[in-house]
């Protein structure tokens, strides 16, 4: 039997469209969603898995809409988005004791985020977790401000963005020039008679092939063992240690502990407690891969 598809997201003049398609597919009921995940988790049932999925679809579209600032098409970013939705309730467990939702967010942003990363330019972008931080969260932040000219910042905005994301303020200042200008082509002619383009001038200083490969392949597996690992904490571990240190904005120890009915000094103790099984599974399984 072939395997159920889902809608094709069109290009961004019919989008429209796709998004009055994807309202179609029913919202499912707690019970429905784990009867269903029983079913794929299971016995591989693709049509469970089908209507998991599409019961979601919403929910990327919405958490794509969201990334729209970073000049990419949002077709794409709902494409990508879909992508991570898959894998989440390709790995997601209803014994667990939460909703898919909660659970494919994570899934569904990180995939959108790794696009952009990719497709950005590199020569806008910075490398670090902070300088990630501060790209995705830029923008956002001038847009509550109301700081929507394409000029440097005002030193007080430039001093408040840097509180917020904890990040020294010339880091604002350089990633703010960077997302305001343009990328000039290496295409582009060295002489007005088109004799010779810039990127003929450019030496590649850069590691060889191999080196890359291999950063890449193990770049891939870290990601695979803090998924897998991830998998080892209870639905509340999870849910407290991706509140606090995988969320763009952390949320705060009094909300959580509002949230559970404890106290953020028990709140503080369980991430601490999620965050080392997090690392012990990690270096256990990372022993394994090596011995295999």
């Amino acid at each position: 039997m072939a395997q159920p598809q889902l809608p094709t997201v069109p290009s961004e003049g019919n989008l429209t469209q796709y998004l009055q398609e994807i309202r179609k597919f029913p919202m499912l009921e707690a019970d429905q969603e784990y009867m269903l995940a029983k079913r794929w988790r299971e016995h591989n049932d693709v049509d469970a898995a089908h209507q998991l999925v599409t019961s979601h679809l919403r929910l990327v579209a919405k958490i794509a809409m969201g990334y729209r600032g970073y000049g990419l098409p949002l077709s794409e970013l709902i494409s990508e988005g879909n992508v991570g939705m898959m894998q989440a309730v390709k790995r997601f467990d209803p014994d667990r004791g939460f909703r898919l939702a909660t659970y494919a967010m994570w899934w569904i942003r990180a995939a959108i985020q790794e696009y952009i990363l990719h497709s950005w330019s590199m020569v806008k972008m910075g490398t670090t977790a902070a300088q990630k931080k501060l790209f995705f969260n830029l923008r956002k932040l001038k847009g509550q401000m109301q700081a929507i000219d394409e000029g440097d910042l005002d030193p007080e905005q430039v001093s408040e963005i840097s509180e917020t994301l904890n990040v020294p303020e010339n880091d604002v200042i350089n990633m703010n020039r960077r997302l305001g200008s343009h990328d000039h082509s290496l295409n582009a002619p060295l002489r007005v008679d088109g004799d010779g383009e810039w990127q003929d001038w450019l030496v590649d200083e850069g590691e060889n092939q191999e080196s890359r490969l291999g950063e890449t392949e193990e770049l891939t597996k870290r990601r695979e063992l803090l998924r897998d690992a991830m998998e080892s904490l209870n639905a509340r571990e999870r849910h407290i240690l991706e509140e606090r240190r995988l969320k763009e904005e952390p949320t705060t120890l009094e909300d959580l502990s509002q949230e559970y009915g404890i106290s953020r000094e028990r709140v503080r103790q369980i991430e601490v407690r999620a965050f080392e099984k997090l690392q012990k599974a990690m270096r256990n399984a990372a022993r394994e891969s090596v011995a295999a």
